[in-house]
């Protein structure tokens, strides 16, 4: 008699070697996990799929997968997979996987643990190019003291600025918390109207301490899904855009040459459309050039419009920690463009990443066994 939780054949593929404490964690706290942890390899450049092989055996037997994108095959190798957890915050890179595409198996993320140190870069990178931090460390390099020069005199601080953050998710609240501290002022960007307190409030997984959870940092709020409405939100008098959209279909190459134009101070728009904008905002579109900050989705933007737009100086200036493609290869014109600051997709990285994900996935396991909503369930037919 008694029963209890049936035996759960745990599942886990990563590329860092087996963390003895995490797991004997999980099994203190889900005694009925059996847990087979395979530490996969990186796949090589330009490589669609981990090289890894998982016997025809164990996926028959899996009933919880945790990964960054080791999936089973097909869906017939794993008629007892109940739930898959992956350890990145979108599926637009597995979003054709038969998996994804042909089964209902529920699929949640990890969105959520990125804030912090996606944050920390956006502000790293954004008073790099605002401090004219690179000319003075080339300075350094040489030895060389100059304290009097117009470049210096030319560097600016964010107090009283204007931030627009498109896609105010778990990444976009902690910038505008980091962005708030320094005395910016905070528009937000969503596709869904967000009109009342309540609908501010956010309802994901957030690391303790951080991020916006009750929405109310933004000074004004923007919503649509048209480019009307995304004009008037880049026409409201940005000094800096933050993209932190997911991409979809209707997100592709959301951002290119018009919207470069509005956002370096002219162009359609001029405060004009039919958004929705809730709070008081005293921004105007002036002509301002705002600088612009990628760390969603490569695709999200018209790349070649991106450095037209930075070498005819329509622009400040921009960060990009993603790419199209990637890696960028060494000839691509955005290297050698105006004002730009690139790293390797490697904003989210930190020796807190693995520890934050499973702790999102003991939260999440923990919500299914009292019978509540979990966190980051995918949305199959939106995407994220």
């Amino acid at each position: 008699m008694g029963g209890g939780p049936d035996r759960e054949n745990v599942l886990i593929t990563l590329f860092d070697p087996e963390p003895k404490d995490t797991i004997a964690e999980l099994k203190r706290r889900f005694p009925y996990f059996d847990i087979t942890y395979v530490h996969v390899s990186v796949p090589t450049k330009g490589a669609k799929s981990n090289p890894t092989v998982i016997s025809d055996e164990l996926w028959k037997k899996t009933t919880i997968l945790l990964t960054v994108f080791t999936l089973p095959p097909t869906p017939d190798l794993v008629p007892n997979l109940k739930l898959i957890h992956l350890f990145s915050a979108g599926i637009d890179g597995l979003a054709n996987h038969p998996i994804i595409k042909d089964t209902e198996i529920p699929l949640t993320t990890s969105s959520g643990i990125h804030g912090p140190p996606i944050a920390e870069w956006v502000i790293l990178t954004t008073l790099v190019a605002s401090k004219h931090y690179l000319t003075q460390y080339e300075w350094q390099k040489e030895h060389r003291w100059i304290s009097n020069h117009p470049e210096l005199r030319a560097t600016s601080d964010w107090v009283g600025k204007t931030v627009g953050i498109a896609g105010y998710g778990s990444i976009g609240r902690q910038v505008a918390r980091i962005f708030s501290a320094l005395g910016s002022h905070v528009h937000a960007y969503t596709a869904s109207p967000r009109t009342t307190p309540e609908s501010r409030i956010d309802t994901g997984y957030i690391v303790p301490g951080t991020g916006d959870p009750d929405g109310t940092i933004p000074r004004a709020w923007y919503s649509g899904t048209t480019k009307e409405t995304l004009h008037t939100f880049l026409a409201s008098g940005l000094d800096a855009l933050v993209i932190a959209l997911p991409l979809t279909p209707a997100t592709r190459h959301l951002f290119g040459e018009e919207e470069f134009k509005i956002l370096g101070g002219g162009g359609a728009g001029e405060g004009e459309g039919e958004a929705s904008k809730e709070g008081n905002s005293d921004g105007k579109a002036g002509k301002r050039k705002g600088f612009l900050i990628n760390l969603a989705r490569g695709p999200l933007i018209d790349q070649p419009a991106l450095v037209k737009a930075l070498n005819d100086e329509i622009l400040a200036g921009a960060a990009v920690d993603v790419t199209e493609p990637e890696p960028l290869p060494e000839s691509d014109p955005l290297w050698e463009a105006k004002n730009v600051i690139i790293t390797p997709h490697s904003s989210s990285l930190g020796v807190e990443y693995v520890s934050r994900a499973y702790d999102l996935f003991i939260e999440n396991w923990g919500r299914k066994e009292r019978g509540e909503k979990l966190f980051n369930l995918v949305d199959r037919k939106r995407g994220y």
